[in-house]
């Protein structure tokens, strides 16, 4: 079996195009097989865009897919934003989607944080569950490495999926609060603030 967050070559491509609205802004992605919510924008991801604010200064979305996360970031808030992802088909169709959609994003391979360099404002995600808690928790507490002070970790995730538990266990290394409920799904912000920090020294 393959899965989006891998590569498969031997995979068959089937390029087709989907139309979206998101926010009340258009949107036009190319979509193929192996690569996550080929047949149009899954309800989390929509959620999650639908719920950001004060999208400011650098931004990197990580796991990026084919790109819907990043690209609607940089045509609604006009930021830069950096795209990563595993997956080197994904990352071609979020390259292409780009220029589709008119916007200008940094899109490159990272496994993880590898490639990964300077801080940014906000990371976004919608994170690949599936991976497993070991590699999903590297990509969610590694990220405060890679945020400025007060910069947010922004993420989307289901009940189902361990949601409370993850929520516990962001605030022992961020300031985490959930945004949004919807149908199953959690939005929620985790800051990089700096007190979390203080706290646990003291303690």
């Amino acid at each position: 079996m393959s899965y989006y967050f891998t590569n498969d070559d031997s995979l068959k491509s089937e390029i087709k195009k989907i139309d979206v609205v998101i926010d009340n802004l258009p949107f036009s992605f190319w979509t193929d097989n192996g690569v996550f919510s080929k047949k149009g924008l899954d309800f989390g991801t929509r959620t999650l865009l639908e719920n950001l604010t004060d999208i400011k200064g650098r931004v990197l979305d990580i796991g990026c897919g084919y790109g819907p996360i990043g690209i609607y970031i940089a045509k609604k808030y006009d930021v830069t934003v950096d795209m990563t992802d595993v997956n080197r088909r994904s990352l071609a169709l979020a390259s292409e989607n780009a220029k589709l959609n008119e916007v200008t994003v940094n899109a490159f391979y990272s496994d993880l944080y590898d490639n990964i360099h300077g801080k940014y404002d906000f990371i976004v995600t919608n994170p690949p569950v599936r991976v497993g808690k070991k590699v999903l928790y590297r990509l969610l507490f590694e990220a405060k490495d890679h945020l400025n002070e007060n910069g947010q970790l922004w993420l989307v995730i289901n009940k189902d999926q361990g949601a409370k538990s993850l929520l516990k266990d962001l605030n022992k290394e961020y300031k985490a609060t959930v945004v949004c409920k919807n149908k199953g799904f959690f939005i929620i912000r985790a800051i990089n603030d700096w007190h979390v920090d203080n706290i646990l020294v003291k303690l």
